[in-house]
């Protein structure tokens, strides 16, 4: 089944303050698509309107083959939440309940879909490098981060999602098995043919298994493309910051510079002109008065005018 996303004039509120502004975002059927940014930045309450989450107070998420997020009731988005889309949360230990047994938990999990069989469960298990018999019954104290991080993906994908968030997927993980967690997923979503969206603040994880990266700041995109052409060449301020931010294993320990300043909260967020202008080091006088378009993928006044 061919299961798209397509986001449109998103804006998502908390009172009446914009987590997230007319963002605009398409994830292609097969494709694994990362959402890049600073704590703050608004990916995580992006990444939650896929499943109907928040107050939408403008646009549309569609799901080819479900409909419009933003316009289901809450039987309608209980019925699609695992069984078309699924979802593994930040901080994979607070999503499990901590008195039930994992197995009683995916028992609950396909009883609130009508589903009998979760034999399914096994080949998952196994696939990611974990006995099945141990992990059903034990409770999630008894299992390490990144064994409770493959049951959140098992979990997202036992009742055949077709596509797959991941919240933070490898935060709070050893390197080690960071890279275990990112080859399970490169290999889970090519198997299953998944329209992934991998949310993390970790470009080197963008790197790894994105085929195309977008970059979030103070909830807008302000770019986005081919993961190889924004990294190899970014356009936006905000995205050669972060780039340059990256510690280097070899030469010059002073080559990674942090960016300048701090991202905005919800309540500094500037309602009018560039929300990054604050921290741009080519910000010029229409920065503060007009809030620049997304052109060419990039949401950027000096963008062709300022050298880089």
């Amino acid at each position: 089944m061919n299961m798209g996303v397509t986001i449109a004039g998103l804006t998502v509120t908390y009172g009446d303050l914009p987590a997230v502004k007319d963002v605009s975002l398409r994830l292609e059927d097969g494709t694994i698509t990362g959402l890049v940014g600073e704590s703050g930045s608004g990916k995580s309450t992006l990444a939650l309107s896929l499943l109907g989450h928040g107050n939408i107070a403008s646009g549309s998420v569609f799901i080819d083959g479900v409909g419009d997020m933003s316009k289901m009731d809450k039987g309608a988005l209980r019925a699609v939440r695992g069984a078309k889309i699924g979802y593994v949360f930040q901080a994979a230990q607070n999503s499990l309940n901590p008195l039930l047994t994992v197995g009683k938990q995916l028992l609950d999990l396909a009883k609130s879909h009508g589903v009998r069989d979760v034999r399914g469960a096994h080949p998952l298990l196994r696939r990611m490098g974990l006995d099945p018999d141990r992990v059903l019954n034990s409770y999630q104290h008894e299992l390490s981060g990144g064994m409770r991080q493959r049951v959140g993906i098992m979990f997202a994908l036992v009742l055949n999602a077709h596509v797959l968030v991941l919240d933070e997927p490898t935060t709070a993980l050893d390197m080690i098995t960071q890279a275990n967690i990112l080859q399970i997923v490169r290999e889970v979503h090519a198997d299953r043919g998944l329209t992934t969206l991998i949310v993390t603040h970790d470009v080197g994880v963008v790197a790894e298994v994105a085929s195309r990266v977008a970059v979030m700041y103070g909830g807008r995109i302000v770019e986005c493309g081919s993961t190889k052409e924004v990294l190899a060449n970014p356009r936006h301020p905000y995205t050669r910051g972060l780039i340059n931010a990256i510690p280097r294993l070899t030469g010059p320990v002073d080559v990674a510079k942090p960016l300048p300043g701090t991202p905005p909260t919800l309540g500094t967020i500037p309602a009018v002109g560039c929300v990054f202008r604050a921290r741009c080091p080519i910000r010029m006088d229409v920065c503060s008065a007009q809030e620049p378009e997304m052109i060419d993928d990039v949401a950027c006044h000096a963008v062709g005018v300022t050298a880089k």
